[in-house]
């Protein structure tokens, strides 16, 4: 089971998801339909089997139109569900909940189709000692909640963002004049806690990120041949990442040539969404 995410990290995405929906008039089909004070019962449920992300979404987004509402969560963040599950059970004001249902459709299905593809991914590589993680192509706003969904589905977390850890790509090579002065100026430039990983693009790059002491090299679209040459070349003295074009169909066999992780940037920019509901009771 995944550790929900702390409330105040939702929160933000929630107000400005509703304010976004709600308009300068609020749900205007709601209050001419439905009268004022009128409760209604529903329940979040799944149509599609999925691995559960962004249930906290739901309770914060109908708490956030009805203070008064009672939730209850069915299922917690990383539980696995099959079809028709039952996710949420909600009593509220019809009107409030009826505001909220979408920004808490949205954003369920969205983390729960992205949790869902993680497994699929991580279950593709059992067995081997590659792990699975995700990338910064995210969507701007939700990265926090788009990752969360990653390591709900079994993945784990590439850097959050710039600031996390030096991330020497082929630009900043290139700039910098080659892999091995990239390197020396990151290490220059930083703290000891500070990690240190490089791009390369071609086997003979290696050497020189092996000499300057990088902690990780990513090894971006390396054909399988070469993934399995640089395992024997590193022999275990850094962390290689294959990044790069990686999908379901192919994932099992870069997983197989020894590297130590996997990103994919498919977790979170090509994720579909899962199709949940709200349905009266």
């Amino acid at each position: 089971m995944s550790r929900a995410l702390p409330d105040l990290i939702i929160e933000p995405v929630i107000r400005a998801a509703l304010a976004e929906d709600l308009g300068r008039a609020g749900d205007v089909t709601a209050q001419a339909c439905i009268p004022a004070g009128t409760r209604m019962s529903a329940v979040f449920a799944a149509r599609k089997p999925g691995v559960l992300a962004g249930v906290h979404c739901v309770r914060l987004a109908v708490e956030a139109m009805d203070p008064q509402a009672r939730v209850r969560l069915c299922l917690e963040d990383g539980d696995a569900f099959e079809a028709g599950a039952l996710l949420a059970e909600v009593e509220a004001d019809a009107r409030a909940l009826l505001a909220a249902e979408r920004t808490a459709l949205n954003l369920l299905g969205r983390l729960c189709g992205i949790a869902t593809l993680t497994r699929d991914y991580v279950r593709a590589v059992e067995g081997t000692t590659a792990r699975i993680t995700d990338t910064r192509k995210t969507t701007p706003g939700l990265r926090a909640l788009e990752k969360h969904a990653v390591v709900c589905g079994g993945g784990v977390n590439h850097r959050f963002g710039l600031d996390d850890a030096i991330l020497i790509k082929d630009n900043h090579v290139a700039l910098a004049g080659g892999v091995g002065e990239a390197i020396r100026r990151a290490r220059a430039a930083v703290g000891h806690l500070m990690k240190v990983e490089v791009e390369i693009d071609r086997l003979d790059q290696l050497g020189e990120a092996l000499a300057e002491g990088a902690d990780v090299v990513m090894l971006d679209n390396f054909v399988l041949e070469d993934l399995k040459a640089a395992v024997a070349l590193a022999r275990g003295r850094v962390v290689l990442e294959a990044s790069g074009g990686v999908n379901l169909s192919t994932v099992r066999a870069v997983a197989e040539t020894g590297v130590n992780v996997i990103s994919v940037g498919a977790l979170t920019h090509s994720a579909a969404s899962l199709d949940v509901g709200l349905d009266v009771i």
